[in-house]
């Protein structure tokens, strides 16, 4: 199931503040991404790193003003290619799924990016992740914007020998 426009407007009432990260928040996204049972776990130093030094291009959701962070994306801008955004996570707390909460950060973090001159967005995605695959999938339809898929790193290319291949989905023009 994917987030229809009016499940998206439902989840951004709901959620009282979508913001970028502030360092403070590292542990809470690290326990989030550990919790999801879906994403490659970084260091909890990476998430206060990324906090840091990419908290312009990741967003988080709060479900009260000042309260703890409840969802996440981080996102960085590629250096070669300064027009494109890519994705590097999204994770919603176990007890807010279910209710367009990734779309609306989704949603939220390209309009921040297009005001930077973003116009395409990259991320990478195992193709047993369901619902990834349905959150980009849902969000190109909605901005009615082109979606290449290939393999951007074949499983084989990772040390540990068992990972499936990582297709990279590029979504764009992203304008609404």
């Amino acid at each position: 199931m994917t987030a229809a426009p009016a499940d998206l407007a439902r989840a951004r009432s709901e959620f009282l503040q979508i913001e970028a990260p502030r360092v403070e928040d590292g542990a809470a996204i690290w326990r989030i991404a550990r919790d999801s049972q879906a994403l490659d776990l970084n260091s909890s130093y990476s998430y206060l790193l990324w906090c840091r030094d990419f908290a312009a291009t990741s967003v988080v959701a709060r479900d009260s003003p000042g309260g703890e962070p409840i969802a996440f994306i981080t996102g960085y801008i590629r250096p070669e290619r300064p027009e494109t955004l890519v994705v590097w996570q999204v994770a919603v707390d176990h007890d807010h799924r279910g209710r367009g909460l990734a779309g609306t950060l989704l949603e939220a973090l390209t309009e921040k990016a297009a005001a930077r001159g973003v116009t395409t967005i990259e991320t990478t995605v195992t193709p047993d992740n369901t619902a990834s695959n349905r959150l980009f999938t849902a969000y190109a339809e909605r901005r009615g914007a082109g979606l290449e898929r290939e393999v951007l790193f074949d499983g084989g290319l990772f040390p540990e020998g068992t990972h499936l291949p990582e297709v990279l989905y590029r979504i764009g023009p992203i304008a609404s």
